[in-house]
């Protein structure tokens, strides 16, 4: 059985890499391993030794806190959370979107969040 601190660095592991574009096959052959470890990671099954957590991180250009962030908030209780699916990033629109949203111009950003936060209905 996975631990739920593994599973949430996997995931986490997994939102970057795809936001970075790259494959998990690329994220192997940088870290030196093969395209099914870094599967493993992704879904919490092997956990990450630290040097290769430290390795991954330099690689998806983030520190090494950023795999842990939200951790807490991972036990707050669902009336304090967004009706939003744990890896909101395996979706291809949420990602699409996402780098949408990043390359438009800074000016045009804020208008963009104003726009999808009154079409979702979130304050």
């Amino acid at each position: 059985m996975t631990h739920p601190v593994d599973t949430h660095v996997g995931n986490i592991i997994r939102q970057r890499r795809r936001l970075m574009g790259l494959t998990q096959q690329q994220l192997a052959e940088q870290v030196g391993t093969r395209f099914q470890q870094v599967q493993k990671y992704e879904t919490g099954k092997n956990r990450v030794s630290a040097s290769r957590l430290w390795e991954i991180s330099i690689i998806l250009e983030v520190p090494m806190s950023f795999f842990f962030d939200g951790l807490v908030e991972s036990t707050v209780s669902a009336k304090n959370k967004l009706d939003t699916p744990n890896d909101i990033l395996s979706d291809n629109n949420a990602l699409s979107l996402l780098k949408s949203y990043y390359s438009a111009p800074e000016t045009h950003r804020l208008p963009l969040l104003k726009l999808a936060r009154a079409i979702g209905g979130v304050t």
